[in-house]
């Protein structure tokens, strides 16, 4: 079946607009002798002059009520003709037209006499309706024939009185006989059916000489083209019923009469492929909406999808890549599934939850059985929803559940906070609840939570958290501030009145170090310019700004806390031009490092010494002194970064990678969780050795990278002989040892390499191959460039998880006793970071409104594809035996092996 090609209306986002064209007919002057009985008759109708003044109103209505104001054309004095060509803008866009649109055109004469018809001194002259789609839900378009009703307003009512169709003006009579005579087929039938069609419509010029011989050849060929019946004369009766003193009606002679018969052209903007009504597009509804609510698993049916023809865009101009045909899905959900309470559910609920039964319920406890019920619904994850059922229970033992610190988030869960009273209870009873960890903290503060006081309960939680526990949510706790709830009439209130940006400033002006990060986390959301990013939240961003330097100024070492903030954006702003110079310069790479060198050597550009040390941008526990601009690089790359080895204040190199023109917000999370990680697996005693380097992202297109010396997979497998053991043997020898590798490298790779595998599969991170796979020569196994993640990738048929076959030889085989070692670290990671699922999905879920290229593509799935890969649903022993299947299936891939090949060949192409 060929797809069918076409936009839907909801997704045209332009004002409906039409054109008025002209006005065909002709219609029989009263007769002087009336004239000077009735001299006021003159000026109806524009009996006066056949072209005389008129004007043209359109408004649009649906479902018998008017949607809009009317607009009308400018007055116009026709001298020959009746012709406006002018163009109508209605306020309104088709994106927000219903299905029963249509427009209600009138012509207006204009009237000195006035009277009770008249619409001020005009007196319509005729009317009629148009509907804007047709009986196949599509948007018409091109020029339309009207026909007009002598003597009437259009109506624009569901059963109108003025509809614009008509008879056509002439038909097309086939005789069969003469066309099979003649040799003509069906087909050649057809288009001449169009192309009557055509000139019918006004789409091609009218040649009256030409078109009648055209009709005769078509007659002698059995195609016959009627012309329209010729205008009856007016019997002699009529006329003296209107001389004898007959009063004129409007409706004499309007609708029945062939002599009042006049056609309006007008014309519709044209598309380039039909445009589809679409209604608005509902949000999906609530789980708790569905009664038989399965935990592990959504239980409603997925919505209907209409499928765009291939290679057709949304406005919004953004393919689905897991779209067959290339086009984007629309999905249609059902307003009546979900979106509304039952009165009578909610009359019950309002019953239940009074305040007369509050205190009934403080002494309620649960049998074992409800005991069981309510243990259940404590071991939902953060993205599971209740149910009203469960909602229901958990309200009703609310004052028993309040020594359960994981029941506290399935309480405001199952709160109607659009209730008052409800609410007030709901409020009075946070203070009560045992003390909930930091990951309940941060589900509070997402998007699904909106009350003022609960976001306050979850920021008072956090006041407790140390200096380095809270730097390690900074970044998302950066993104919580756009869930705050933004005042309609000033959004710049949010951030005076939001406790979550009280408590960010207050502990940031007390230390340098989550200053700076902060600063910067704000900086970049200021920035940031694209379409994704509100206009609103830059301005709240830049308020919590304004109000953290204000505060900074406050206390003792504000002062130069401030320069030093503004230092480092000198800093950053000096390092951008040059790197933006490089990359757009002609010159080749040796050039481009002398161009390099030469600027960061000029004294004029002072970064030869800087006095006071300064603390880096990238790692403000570091304080650097000066660069050394005989060391400095610039990498063969597209965007051409530079290498830049700071000297820091005890004489030691730092060198980071520079770099313009690139986004490093996505790499910059992945780094941030991976550190997170990193820490929750050394509070259960396993040390993996991941040491992940740093990322600081300084601007929407730029950033800084802590450079780590290594060596690609790649490159140490074409140097080494194809041996990553061999380079771990010349860089940590040791004879005494069976592979002849020092134990501390061999133990910090095999524990290094099991650490990357799991992470970066929860991560789903994409995109790998021997180039981004690196190797430091104490050891050290880490990933760089993240640029795919949640399962994205460019290569077809990806693996799980990246595990070559190159890895497991660094290890002496499948075989090997350090093999065997890497799988059972493997092991204790996984099982060991699915007891942190729900900091890590909280965290995820704080980041969805974020300008992350892989979360903004389906921010409503990532934190979906992070759980999925946890498989919470499964024991540990299953999860065990589910990532050894995962090591088996990476190990014994055939395609990654093809994909690193082809990619070796390019890359060699390439240099």
């Amino acid at each position: 079946m060929e797809p069918f090609t076409f936009a839907s209306s909801g997704e045209l986002e332009i004002p409906v607009s039409v054109r008025i064209g002209s006005l065909d007919g002709y219609q029989t002057p009263i007769p002087f002798s009336k004239l000077v009985y009735r001299p006021d008759l003159r000026y109806i109708g524009s009996n006066m002059s056949p072209h005389s003044d008129l004007y043209v109103t359109v408004q649009l209505w649906a479902d018998s009520k008017p949607l809009t104001v009317p607009v009308q054309t400018a007055y116009k004095a026709f001298k020959t003709e009746r012709i406006w060509n002018e163009w109508l803008t209605l306020p309104i866009d088709y994106a927000t037209l219903p299905l029963s649109a249509q427009l209600a055109i009138t012509i207006w004469d204009l009237s000195p006499t006035g009277g009770e018809s008249a619409r001020g001194h005009a007196i319509p002259f005729g009317g009629t309706t148009v509907p804007l789609f047709d009986s196949d839900n599509t948007l018409q378009k091109g020029r339309q024939k009207c026909r007009v009703y002598r003597h009437k307003a259009a109506d624009g009512l569901s059963e109108t009185t003025t509809p614009s169709i008509r008879r056509p003006r002439y038909q097309l009579k086939i005789d069969k006989r003469k066309v099979e005579e003649n040799g003509d087929d069906e087909y050649e039938t057809d288009r001449l059916e169009k192309l009557f069609k055509k000139h019918e419509m006004g789409e091609i010029q009218r040649v009256d000489w030409l078109d009648q011989l055209v009709f005769r050849q078509l007659e002698k060929r059995g195609l016959n083209a009627q012309p329209p019946p010729k205008k009856p004369v007016k019997k002699h009766s009529d006329r003296n019923r209107i001389a004898d003193g007959h009063e004129y009606s409007e409706d004499e002679g309007s609708d029945n009469d062939e002599d009042d018969q006049f056609v309006l052209y007008i014309d519709l903007p044209r598309f380039d492929f039909p445009i589809v009504f679409t209604d608005h597009e509902y949000p999906p509804p609530p789980i708790s909406s569905h009664p038989h609510h399965v935990p592990t698993a959504v239980s409603h049916k997925p919505p209907p999808e209409v499928q765009l023809g291939p290679g057709v865009k949304g406005i919004h101009g953004s393919d689905d890549e897991n779209n067959p045909f290339g086009g984007r899905l629309i999905k249609i959900y059902d307003p009546e599934v979900g979106a509304r309470d039952n009165p009578a559910e909610s009359m019950h609920r309002r019953l239940v939850r009074s305040h007369r039964a509050g205190v009934l319920d403080r002494d309620l406890k649960p049998n074992a059985k409800i005991r069981d019920e309510l243990n259940v619904i404590m071991s939902y994850g953060p993205t599971q929803e209740l149910n009203a059922e469960e909602k229901d229970l958990v309200w009703k033992f609310r004052h028993h559940l309040t020594r359960d610190k994981r029941a506290l988030t399935k309480f405001v869960k199952s709160v109607s906070w659009h209730d008052q009273s409800e609410a007030r209870q709901a409020v009075q009873i946070l203070p009560k609840w045992t003390e909930i960890d930091v990951d309940d903290a941060l589900e509070l503060l997402g998007p699904t939570f909106d009350s003022p006081a609960v976001r306050a309960y979850a920021v008072e939680r956090l006041r407790k958290a140390d200096d380095e526990e809270l730097l390690l949510y900074l970044l998302q706790l950066v993104q919580a501030l756009k869930f705050e709830k933004l005042p309609t009439e000033n959004p710049d209130e949010a951030a005076e009145d939001s406790s979550l940006a009280g408590f960010l400033i207050s502990r940031a002006t007390q230390n340098i170090v989550l200053g700076s990060y902060l600063h910067w986390y704000l900086m970049v959301e200021c920035d940031d310019r694209s379409p994704d990013q509100a206009q609103e939240y830059r301005k709240l961003f830049a308020r919590v700004e304004f109000n953290f330097m204000t505060e900074l100024l406050k206390t003792p070492h504000g002062p130069e806390q401030r320069k030093t903030l503004l230092r480092q954006g000198e800093l950053i702003t000096i390092l951008s031009k040059i790197s933006k110079e490089i990359r757009f310069s002609r010159e080749d790479r040796p050039h481009k490092i002398e161009r390099l060198k030469r600027f960061l050597a000029d004294p004029k550009n002072e970064l030869n010494s800087f006095d006071p040390p300064l603390p880096l941008p990238l790692d403000p526990s570091v304080s650097i002194v000066g660069i050394f601009p005989d060391d400095c690089l610039v990498f063969k790359s597209s965007l051409f970064p530079l290498l830049i080895p700071f000297r820091t204040a005890d004489g030691r190199k730092y060198p980071i990678i520079f770099k313009t023109g690139d986004d490093l917000r996505q790499d910059q999370l992945v780094i941030q969780i991976i550190t997170l990680m990193d820490r929750l697996l050394r509070k259960e005693n396993l040390d993996l050795k991941l040491s992940p380097y740093r990322i600081l992202a300084t601007s929407a297109n730029a950033g800084a990278v802590q450079f780590v010396g290594s060596m690609s997979l790649a490159a140490a497998v074409t140097k080494y002989k194809g041996s990553i053991l061999a380079y771990l043997k010349a860089n940590n020898p040791d004879e005494s040892e069976p592979l002849g590798v020092r134990k501390e490298a061999m133990e910090t790779y095999v524990k290094s390499c099991a650490g990357y595998c799991v992470i970066t599969y929860l991560l789903g991170v994409g995109d790998r191959h021997l180039d981004n796979l690196l190797l430091a020569p104490d050891g050290h196994f880490f990933h760089a460039d993240f640029g795919f993640i949640l399962g994205r990738d460019p290569k077809p048929f990806p693996p799980a998880m990246k595990l070559c076959k190159e890895m497991v030889e660094g290890m002496g085989g499948a075989n090997s006793a350090h093999y065997a070692a890497f799988k059972q670290y493997c092991f204790t990671a996984y099982t060991t970071l699915r007891k942190s699922s729900n900091l890590i999905l909280n965290l995820f879920s704080l980041m969805i409104d974020a300008n992350i290229p892989d979360i903004k593509m389906e921010p409503d799935k990532a934190v979906i594809k992070v759980r999925d890969r946890f498989h919470l649903e499964m024991s540990e022993e299953e999860a065990i035996k589910h990532f050894e299947a995962l090591i088996g299936d990476s190990v014994n891939a055939i395609f990654p092996v093809v994909i690193d090949r082809l990619h070796g060949l390019v890359q060699h192409w390439r240099a």
